[in-house]
């Protein structure tokens, strides 16, 4: 009888053990925290370049939640810009909201960053130097699709 309960036990051991092997992790996050700076490094080869992007933004917010976007030199350099939206925020205040965010954490000095048709965001690097790359790296923001185009 002592025999069958320790084989009993051990197999439910194990099979607690499985289980939370196969559970997803509680309170961590998928993403990693944005920076906002990188130290200088070489070039990543699998990102494009150029002086002129535009960001389509559509539908309406239905969640609360942060867009993010990255901006990087050719010489490595990078920084995360960050866009907080409101549920309920049509698609021009979001893309406001997007170029506020711009402009407020890239700064006007070596951009230019203008709205277009209400739902539109172009953002220009002065001097035409062809040496940016701007990717969407996350959208918390359920309902509203953002979309980065060369201009």
């Amino acid at each position: 009888m002592r025999l069958l309960q320790v084989a009993l036990a051990g197999t439910a051991l194990l099979a607690a053990t499985f289980a939370l092997a196969q559970a997803p992790a509680t309170g961590t996050s998928t993403e990693a925290a944005p920076s906002t700076a990188a130290a200088p490094a070489a070039p990543d080869k699998k990102l494009s370049y150029t002086d002129d992007y535009r960001i389509s933004v559509n539908h309406d917010a239905d969640s609360d939640g942060e867009i993010v976007f990255r901006v990087t030199i050719k010489d490595g350099t990078a920084k995360d810009i960050t866009a907080a939206i409101r549920k309920g925020t049509n698609e021009n205040d979001v893309a406001g909201a997007i170029k506020k965010a711009f402009v407020d954490q890239l700064g006007t000095k070596q951009y230019n960053i203008e709205m277009e048709d209400g739902e539109n965001v172009i953002i220009e690097r002065s001097g035409g130097k062809g040496d940016t790359s701007l990717v969407l790296v996350s959208s918390t923001v359920k309902g509203v699709t953002v979309k980065v185009h060369w201009d």
